[in-house]
């Protein structure tokens, strides 16, 4: 029994997606599985950023080693692999390849599907070119010709069926990403002397977190209009800690809404362990995503204890664990002021609910979250493919794996 696991290229530099292989990679391999990692190398690519004034033709140039060159080379070794091997595509945005071993045992693991689509004309916050447009629905037209499917949500696996054209896969299964890093409850002194070490502000009765990136699902325009009803609605706001890059000029211009009184820090580039003290530091963890595929921030935070507001829409509320709070997401009469006016009433009672509890209390609380973050574990989710693995290879091949 042989896996081979199809790969995004290094040279896109990405990190999750490099990550997620490596983690089945490592895991198959601690089971005594023989595993080939296969992902394009940078020929047509490497050229292009070797030779003066073709730098800006190297994304194309990329696209020759994907979809030109690595298919011919599959082809190629396919015909010395035996008929046990499962293929397993770590990504859907990988479907292009799809169709070389449609005919042989294969998973796909879909992540999400918010190209696809903004591609499709579904996201008008995030529109997308025409280039962009033809690429989502050539890597559709691949992926559809799967069988097997592994999805991180139930909202994936609709978006699947609903958007991608997947409408009677033989397989499509639900299994929830595990933690890539063993996020722990820091205690109060321990945290405080962490986050003292990074150099960050001193936040002895704790603060409001967010950690976000720069993609427009991330609704950071709508955490800081959040923030900035929540400060003006208190006479002592507790700050917010924007764990995110610099903010965007849309981003820039909510922040001059926020009172006097309050105060936001963005930072970047923090050490696991500064983070991990920030989750546990933090009175409220605030995530009101328009949009997400998974949503790791939520379970770290639970994991460190914290409690969250997400947003009241899957795959937020599909993972949010005890006593989060559920934001809706902003209807198109509801204006952004009216939406962040309506969730800083929220804050308002989460603060002064946990600030009437004893302390006591307020740590079972916190430990109940932790427990529920840990059904979310690496080991949970390796088993949940293997299953899965092993079902498709029983009907493939006739047996499991060996």
């Amino acid at each position: 029994m042989k896996f081979v696991l199809m790969c995004h290229p290094a040279f896109l530099g990405s990190e999750s997606m490099p990550r997620f292989a490596r983690m089945i990679e490592h895991a198959l391999r601690g089971r005594g599985y023989s595993v080939e990692c296969w992902q394009p190398v940078a020929r047509a690519h490497a050229v292009a950023l070797s030779v003066p004034g073709l730098g800006r033709l190297a994304k194309w140039a990329g696209y020759v080693d994907q979809y030109v060159v690595f298919p011919w080379e599959v082809r190629a070794r396919l015909r010395r692999e035996a008929a046990d091997t499962l293929f397993v595509f770590c990504d859907q945005a990988l479907g292009p390849w799809v169709p070389l071993v449609a005919h042989r045992p294969h998973v796909v693991h879909a992540h999400d599907l918010l190209a696809l689509k903004s591609a499709l004309g579904l996201v008008p916050l995030n529109a997308t070119g025409w280039t962009g447009r033809l690429y989502q629905r050539y890597i559709r037209r691949g992926f559809q010709r799967a069988r097997h499917f592994i999805s991180v949500s139930g909202r994936t696996r609709e978006d699947l069926r609903l958007y991608g054209g997947v409408s009677a896969p033989e397989t499509s299964e639900v299994v929830y990403n595990g933690l890539n890093h063993p996020y722990r409850r820091v205690p109060r002194t321990e945290a405080l002397a962490c986050l003292t070490a990074a150099g960050l502000p001193a936040v002895p009765h704790g603060m409001l977190l967010h950690v976000g990136g720069n993609t427009w699902y991330k609704n950071t325009e709508g955490v800081v209009r959040l923030y900035a009803a929540y400060a003006a609605s208190v006479d002592d706001p507790l700050p917010l800690w924007m764990v995110s890059p610099p903010p965007s000029v849309e981003v820039q211009a909510a922040m001059r809404e926020v009172p006097a009184a309050g105060r936001i820090t963005f930072m970047q580039g923090l050490d696991t362990e500064v983070v991990e003290a920030a989750y546990s530091m933090a009175r409220l963890f605030l995530f009101p995503s328009l949009a997400e595929g998974f949503g790791w921030p939520i379970i770290e935070a639970q994991a460190c204890g914290a409690r969250v507001l997400t947003t009241d829409d899957a795959p937020m509320n599909e993972i949010a664990g005890p006593d989060s709070v559920m934001l809706p997401l902003r209807s198109d009469s509801q204006s952004i002021e009216d939406w962040a006016r309506a969730g800083a009433t929220r804050i308002q009672a989460v603060l002064a609910q946990d600030a009437g509890c004893a302390a006591h209390a307020l740590e079972d609380q916190a430990q109940q979250r932790v427990l529920w973050a840990s059904k979310f574990s690496q080991a949970a989710a390796i088993e949940g493919y293997l299953r899965v693995y092993e079902r498709v290879m029983k009907n493939e091949c006739g047996k499991g794996l060996s």
